[in-house]
């Protein structure tokens, strides 16, 4: 019997370094299961959809498929799209089993990552001092979301004892410039940024401008093709594979 395939389930995005970055993401973790089946998806906007994916796997004889929604907070897409588009495709095919495990959400492990973008920002910058950070992330109208947010950005400041604010790009003040002029009005003049966005997109192209514009120092990359990341999609996949196990 084999193993149920997983789908590693991203929103989409116009830009094409979003999905070229999700596939990287993605590669990474076959690259650690090569006895699975691993699929890239997209709710929106990239290609392939959902059910361009569910429909191959079907037909390739899969009836247990865990969905790993590549998403960093349980807001909107996790809570209404990604349940949409499951009910959808086992509405389609009898007898197919799905499972959507959690989002990828605030792991600890994420700080690693966040770390390593921001040394390979200042060290683009010739950065040697910091004197407060900025967290951005994506925002949210769940006031819930975003203060998981902000409490990632305090875990993060205690580890590098440094102050820290949580900035949204969109949906919640403070913008990444707002946050950023917060500090430097404190006299603080070494503010560095971090998107803490899993691929390249306009939202974080626009934190990175906004942060410039108010004179942050550094603004890393976002998270990206990284193998913390991609250990984190395995973890949820094993925890929605023995979900589908009759009891």
């Amino acid at each position: 019997m084999a193993a149920p395939a997983l789908v590693a389930l991203a929103h989409g995005s116009r830009d094409p370094r979003s999905a070229a970055t999700i596939k990287a993401l993605v590669s990474e973790v076959k690259t650690m299961r090569p006895d699975l089946r691993i699929e890239t998806a997209f709710l929106d906007l990239s290609k392939p959809s959902f059910d361009t994916v569910v429909d191959r796997l079907v037909k390739a004889g899969f009836d247990e498929i865990v969905v790993v929604p590549l998403l960093l907070t349980e807001a909107f897409h996790a809570k209404v799209d990604v349940p949409e588009a499951i009910a959808a495709a086992t509405a389609r095919h009898q007898g197919l089993k799905i499972c959507a495990t959690r989002v990828l959400g605030m792991e600890t492990a994420f700080l690693e990552v966040l770390d390593v973008r921001l040394r390979e920002a200042l060290k683009d910058n010739r950065v040697r001092e910091l004197d407060a950070l900025v967290l951005a992330a994506a925002g949210s109208s769940d006031p819930l979301a975003n203060q998981a947010v902000a409490r990632l950005a305090r875990t993060w400041g205690t580890r590098h004892k440094l102050p820290v604010t949580a900035a949204f790009a969109s949906a919640a003040p403070p913008a990444a410039g707002e946050a950023v002029r917060a500090f430097r009005a404190e006299g603080r003049r070494h503010i560095a940024v971090a998107s803490f966005f899993l691929a390249p997109g306009f939202l974080p192209d626009r934190v990175a401008e906004l942060a410039d514009e108010a004179g942050a120092v550094a603004v890393s990359e976002p998270l990206g093709a990284h193998p913390e990341v991609a250990r984190v999609i395995l973890a949820r996949y094993a925890v929605g594979a023995v979900e589908l196990v009759p009891v």
